[in-house]
């Protein structure tokens, strides 16, 4: 087959939109996820070598336009070092214009490379990781199964960080119903503060009917949160988190108001507007003009 293969859901980062996506697992490790339904039914599965190869060398030939790669699926780097690496050298062997790499990650595979394979990792071309660390509350994460505790985020970000790899971190409003918001929005700014990471990404639960939390939900045990709830949300949220730089965004589809936040100079002032907001001088975005 010509072209690039392609296996079930792909999905990637928005900031990774003009990137060569190259599959090289299916599904998800974990997908265990309680508000994920992307690899409901998909048995994980690292793809054979000579598939990858086929890719490599098809996107070199035909997308050498773009400067960037993904490695697709859910958590590329629970790949074995010696596999991992042999893709980066090829993809430097194949598309040497290639100036960045990145992956998702998630606390489990980061904290199981050495720094010195990260470090091996980001001399190839590993340039950001992707994790999601949905919430720094230990009771939600345990809620929605996220396979890892606090600590173990801020951990695994400290390694990517100390690799020399820039790191980029999503949470989720909403993901703690009604009962724990705001100790949700509190606790995961704490954490985001411990991690410092370059990047923030806050997205907004969307509720899909073939996962655990949309089980919930038609069962009335999960309170689904209203757009001015979300937003004092991403308030305490945002006050909470200290970063020494980089960019805090809630910018994404799912969002009622967007926002980016470049830390620490905007915070006061983004605070101050999501203010306007909850108090109604600044309109939210309708409901049809949301999406994933």
């Amino acid at each position: 087959m010509d072209g690039m293969h392609y296996e079930g859901n792909i999905i990637r980062p928005p900031s990774e939109a003009d990137s060569v996506i190259l599959q090289v697992t299916v599904g998800c490790s974990h997908n265990k996820c309680a508000f994920c339904g992307t690899y409901k039914g998909e048995r994980f599965k690292i793809k054979d070598e000579a598939v990858i190869d086929h890719d490599i060398r098809y996107a070199a030939k035909h997308l050498s336009f773009l400067r960037r790669v993904f490695l697709a699926d859910g958590d590329a780097l629970v790949i074995p070092r010696s596999k991992l690496m042999w893709i980066f050298t090829r993809i430097r062997e194949e598309m040497p214009w290639i100036q960045r790499v990145g992956l998702y990650g998630n606390a489990k595979s980061i904290l199981r490379k050495t720094p010195d394979e990260l470090a091996q990792l980001k001399g190839l071309g590993l340039g950001i990781v992707y994790l999601g660390l949905e919430s720094g509350d230990p009771e939600v994460l345990r809620d929605i199964h996220k396979g890892a505790s606090p600590e173990k985020m801020i951990d695994a970000a400290r390694r990517v960080r100390e690799a020399g790899i820039k790191l980029s971190v999503t949470a989720l409003l909403g993901i703690a119903g009604r009962a724990r918001s705001l100790e949700h929005a509190r606790a995961t700014g704490r954490v985001l503060s411990a991690m410092d990471p370059n990047y923030v990404g806050v997205l907004s639960l969307m509720v899909l009917p073939n996962t655990e939390i949309g089980q919930k939900v038609r069962a009335g045990e999960f309170e689904v949160l209203e757009p001015l709830e979300l937003l004092r949300e991403l308030r305490e949220m945002l006050a909470s988190t200290e970063m020494s730089r980089g960019l805090f965004l809630a910018n994404h589809a799912s969002n009622y108001l967007p926002i980016k936040v470049k830390m620490p100079a905007d915070r006061g002032r983004a605070i101050d507007q999501i203010d306007r907001a909850l108090a109604g001088q600044i309109g939210l975005k309708p409901e049809w003009l949301r999406g994933l």
